[in-house]
C-alpha cells in the first residue's frame, strides 16, 4: 500500500469537487432567480408609471450619487426606503408632496453641504419617479438598508 495521494485520487477529488460546486452554484442561482421572481418582487404593482419612473431614474443617472437596494454610489442617501422615511405608508399624499417639494427645491445652496442638482422633471416624470420609489419600497429587501436613514 502506498502512502500519500496518488495522481488518480487527486484527479478524482478535483473533478468530483469541481462538479459538486458547479452543481451547487447552479442550484443556488436557480433558487435566487425563483425567489426574486416569485417572492421578493411586487410584480403586480409594476405599472407603466413605475416603468416611467425607472426610466427617469436611469436617464438622470441617479445611481451615480444614490444607491437603491445597495446598488449604486454612496455619495447621497440610499433610496430604497425613502418612501417609508417620508411617511408614505401612513400618509401617501403627504409623502408625494414632500418628495416633490424636496426635488423641486434643489439645490438648497446650504454652504458646506453636498448639493443635489436641479432636475427639470415634468409632473408626469416626477409622478413616475415617486411611483418607482414607492414600488421599490414594497420589495422584500430583507431589512435593507440596515439603518432607517438610508
Amino acid at each position: 500500500m502506498t502512502e500519500g495521494l496518488t495522481k488518480a485520487a487527486a484527479r478524482n477529488i478535483f473533478y468530483g469537487g469541481s462538479l459538486f460546486f458547479f452543481l451547487l452554484f447552479t442550484a443556488l442561482t436557480a433558487h435566487s432567480h425563483w425567489y426574486m421572481v416569485t417572492k421578493s418582487t411586487d410584480k403586480g404593482g409594476l405599472t407603466e408609471s413605475v416603468e416611467l419612473g425607472k426610466h427617469v431614474w436611469e436617464e438622470n443617472m441617479c445611481i451615480n450619487c444614490h444607491s437603491i437596494m445597495g446598488e449604486g454610489a454612496y455619495f447621497a442617501p440610499e433610496l430604497a426606503n425613502v418612501w417609508e422615511r417620508y411617511g408614505g405608508h401612513n400618509n401617501p399624499e403627504g409623502a408625494r408632496m414632500a418628495i416633490t417639494a424636496w426635488m423641486r427645491a434643489q439645490p438648497t445652496g446650504a454652504p458646506g453641504r453636498r448639493q443635489m442638482p436641479y432636475f427639470d422633471l415634468t409632473d408626469e416624470e416626477m409622478t413616475g419617479l415617486i411611483d418607482f420609489l414607492e414600488w421599490t419600497d414594497s420589495i422584500d429587501d430583507q431589512n435593507w438598508p440596515p439603518h432607517p436613514a438610508g
